[in-house]
């Protein structure tokens, strides 16, 4: 577990031989940071990462270019979107390009 400036802790395992990373809270600019490097350091290291986006309440574009970053870094799965960062990911046609499951179960797979 990985604590940023703000205190905000990202939450990591490893599961299924996958690398986990959970995601939640709000992500902007300002909060973006304990996460990117949680998701650096994974996909460096990782040849399958999997971001657990569940606990998510807000993600702007910084989040989704952060996921569109590590997406060409390593095999990522972005698992469990809400409606709002689903929306996000509909709307600028990301959907199509990252891999999204509907929960960390299928993710895994």
């Amino acid at each position: 577990m990985s604590h940023g400036p703000d205190g905000k802790a990202t939450v990591q395992y490893e599961q299924d031989g996958a690398w986990v990373v959970v995601a939640h809270g709000d992500y902007d600019t300002n909060t973006i940071a304990p996460l990117e490097e949680a998701l650096d350091t994974a996909a460096r290291k990782r040849s399958r990462v999997v971001v657990d986006v569940s606990g998510i309440s807000f993600a702007d574009s910084t989040f989704l270019n952060l996921l569109l970053h590590i997406h060409h870094t390593t095999s990522l799965r972005v698992a469990g979107p809400p409606r709002q960062l689903r929306h996000l990911l509909e709307i600028t046609g990301a959907d199509t390009v990252l891999d999204t499951r509907d929960n960390i179960q299928d993710a895994l797979r």
